[in-house]
């Protein structure tokens, strides 16, 4: 394996996010549900056993009350963007039971050994959303047996699956009843294995890695010295960084609002087509923006039929009042 594909948790995060500090209640909070949850594993346990204290532990931890986190279809969890389970899905969590002490578990993934099943698994609840139900608001990709985490950002698996031709086709393919095979087992060995195996050889899936044992003297030290340590693990798990939601020092916070008021001032507005972003006139035109005001005095003062090529701004009149003013905004 790549070992630069492996991120440590500080090396995952925004370089903005990175200098946040968290406050004493957020560390405090943060050791008590880490401290339940490593309390809480039995391996003689069920999954589902283990599934509610990564519930408990997430929710503890900043996502209660505005993210909800459940099973989703045959994934074994989902954080979504509201607080209700209908609310689009951003972050898939593959989820593990924790191995009997000395006793590897076989279906996990290791650092050097990331095409084992649990990754495989994901792929296949990945797909589903990403190309079946056309998910675009994923934003990370968890395999967790609660010692152990490993962390994918969406925009990886992007890049080595979603836009992996012959991944989509074969998937596509095994859902539809098509393929060699109709379990998932075929799926996984036949599919899945492959692809990873091919991404694996272009370097296309970094990862952020850690194990909770690495932390657990200082989650359990009370010597404020040792939180330090523990900051970039809580922001590595927040919803900030999962979710990819703004905080105080997000840059493109700001930027996003400057955008948002240029659209207003020029007369436009963004739109969600089919999970597409698209720009475009006002519903209800503002008189006063940039744009209408343009659209005004071009058609007042009869300049369209001296703009050169006007035709190529669209076929009717109106669609080209708008085509030229637009341009007169943009470059003017």
């Amino acid at each position: 394996m790549n070992n630069s594909l492996l991120l440590k948790p500080k090396q995952a995060l925004n370089k903005a996010f990175r200098k946040v500090k968290p406050t004493r209640d957020e560390i405090e909070t943060f050791k008590k549900a880490a401290i339940a949850l490593l309390d809480g594993i039995n391996p003689a346990e069920s999954e589902e056993h283990h599934k509610n204290l990564l519930i408990a532990f997430l929710n503890q931890t900043g996502y209660q009350g505005s993210h909800a986190i459940n099973t989703k279809d045959r994934t074994d969890l989902a954080i979504h963007h509201g607080p209700k389970s209908s609310s689009e899905a951003g972050v898939l969590i593959e989820a593990k039971r924790p191995p009997k002490e000395g006793t590897p578990q076989a279906e996990m993934v290791r650092p050097d050994r990331l095409n084992a099943k649990a990754l495989q698994e994901l792929l296949l609840y990945y797909l589903r959303e990403r190309i079946t139900a056309h998910n675009t608001g994923l934003r990370h990709l968890v395999v967790t047996d609660i010692q152990s985490w490993y962390i994918w950002d969406v925009q990886t698996f992007e890049a080595a699956f979603a836009e992996d031709k012959k991944l989509v086709k074969q998937f596509k393919e095994f859902e539809e009843g098509r393929s060699g095979g109709r379990k998932t087992e075929y799926f996984y060995k036949e599919i899945a294995a492959p692809a990873i195996a091919r991404a694996q050889q272009v370097a296309l899936i970094p990862f952020a890695h850690f194990s909770l044992a690495d932390y657990e003297k200082a989650l359990r030290n009370e010597s404020k010295k040792d939180d330090t340590k523990l900051g970039p693990l809580l922001k590595l798990l927040s919803p900030q960084h999962l979710l990819k939601l703004p905080f105080a020092n997000d840059f493109n916070t700001l930027d996003r609002r400057f955008y948002t008021e240029l659209l207003h001032i020029i007369g436009l507005e963004e739109v969600k087509d089919k999970g597409r972003k698209l720009i475009r006139r006002k519903a209800k035109p503002d008189p006063a923006s940039l744009l209408e005001q343009a659209i005004e005095r071009i058609d007042m003062y009869d300049k369209l039929e001296k703009v050169e090529n006007a035709a190529s701004y669209g076929d009717t009149r109106p669609e080209r009042l708008f085509g030229v003013a637009l341009e007169l905004c943009i470059t003017g």
